[in-house]
């Protein structure tokens, strides 16, 4: 399934700056939803995807409308995207990358970690059926959550080559919820009412 955003809307221009100017949230995201600018998203539950221009947002979703994976792509790059529980009192990136670090050169993958715009992230290159595929690892800690993002295409190797898919990071509001959840449990993810009565629907009709 795939929503296409193919404008973007001077509001969350707008928005970003009465945040700004009014307040001490950040300024850029991903955001903490208590502190978010307005500006049109899609949401999707724990994610918000801001609308930038051209970029398409592809979802993997169960019959229940429960969503298993989240890919932004942008011609021939994508961005997938993940939202964790994390604690309250500390990050989990760093042990997050590690593992991941011991995964990938567990498989063969060639790694290396490296300084972005966003602190420390991962740089691979995986073997996969068509051939090696290169893969650069960002995470992002938030309040009780992390994001964690996996650029891939030339922005996987070139960063200033993801420019829609870092701003669409740069807007992504995280809706945490307050229960109680473990660390590093995937927060939930759905699709929009609509969509999902659309795609049941549709299921019953081809029944």
């Amino acid at each position: 399934m795939i929503f296409s955003r193919k404008r973007a809307d001077e509001a969350r221009d707008n928005g970003v700056l009465d945040a700004e100017e009014t307040s001490s949230a950040p300024d850029r995201g991903p955001y903490d939803v208590s502190e978010a600018p307005e500006a049109p998203r899609l949401d999707l539950g724990s994610l918000q995807i801001p609308a930038v221009p051209d970029v398409e947002v592809r979802v993997q979703a169960d019959p229940q409308g429960v969503i298993q994976q989240v890919v932004l792509v942008h011609g021939q790059n994508a961005l997938q995207l993940g939202v964790f529980a994390a604690p309250r009192s500390e990050g989990i990136w760093d042990e997050v990358r590690e593992e991941i670090r011991q995964s990938l050169t567990a498989d063969g993958a060639t790694v290396q970690e490296a300084d972005g715009e966003r602190g420390p992230e991962l740089r691979a290159r995986v073997r996969t059926p068509d051939g090696p595929t290169d893969l650069r690892f960002v995470g992002i800690d938030g309040p009780r959550w992390m994001v964690r993002g996996v650029f891939q295409g030339v922005a996987a190797i070139d960063a200033a080559a993801a420019g829609p898919l870092t701003a669409c990071l740069d807007g992504l509001v995280v809706d945490r919820g307050q229960e109680a959840k473990p660390v590093r449990e995937p927060l939930p993810l759905r699709l929009p009412r609509e969509v999902a009565e659309q795609q049941a629907d549709a299921g019953q009709q081809e029944v």
